[in-house]
């Protein structure tokens, strides 16, 4: 019998943007000094525990933070590449508001970029996948991406993950208990 799905989240290391809040999807951005420095923590966090797959975002800054990790040869999954951002790459949520006030990427999505129902979809049939596998698999991807495969993990609204930050190397976890999805940990 396969064991029950679980799964490891792990967001990127920081980034030049990320840092400065700017919406990062397709642009290739490798790690600050201080991103770099936390992925190396992370080795500590994440090397006592046994991983049945290792998947990662094809995004340099998940597969540099997998790698300074100790995963140096990441599965790499394009269903967790982060949200494509379309028009609103590169700026700030402030930014996006003084011309949209009441936007909400959750339940807006971006102009030229990814829908909700097209990222509640794409995380939906990563779920199935890796619930028909079992076993805990950790991933190394990105804020938006890793928030909505949460919510939708738990059959929740898309909309849900407005409400759960995810910081830069946060690690998180998704189990089940008799039988219903859990967050057993979350932002860690």
């Amino acid at each position: 019998m396969t064991a029950p799905a679980q799964l490891w989240l792990v967001r990127h290391g920081e980034t030049e943007w990320s840092r400065d809040g700017r919406h990062t999807s397709t642009t290739n951005l490798d790690l600050t000094d201080i991103g770099v420095e936390a992925a190396v923590n992370l080795h500590d966090r994440l090397s006592d525990h046994a991983f049945d797959r290792v998947l990662c975002s094809p995004l340099l800054r998940a597969r540099r933070t997998a790698e300074l990790a100790g995963f140096t040869h990441p599965t790499i999954e394009p269903d967790l590449t982060e949200w494509r951002y379309g028009d609103y790459e590169g700026l700030t949520r402030e930014q996006i508001r003084a011309t949209r006030p009441d936007w909400l990427m959750w339940r807006d999505g971006c102009p030229n970029g990814e829908s909700p129902d097209q990222i509640a979809d794409r995380v939906d049939h990563l779920i199935f996948r890796l619930r028909a596998l079992g076993g805990r698999t950790l991933l190394f991807a990105h804020g938006h991406i890793l928030r909505s495969l949460a919510v939708r993990w738990i059959d929740q609204p898309l909309t849900l993950g407005s409400h759960l930050p995810l910081g830069t190397t946060a690690v998180s976890q998704l189990g089940s208990s008799r039988g219903v999805s859990t967050i057993d940990r979350w932002n860690a």
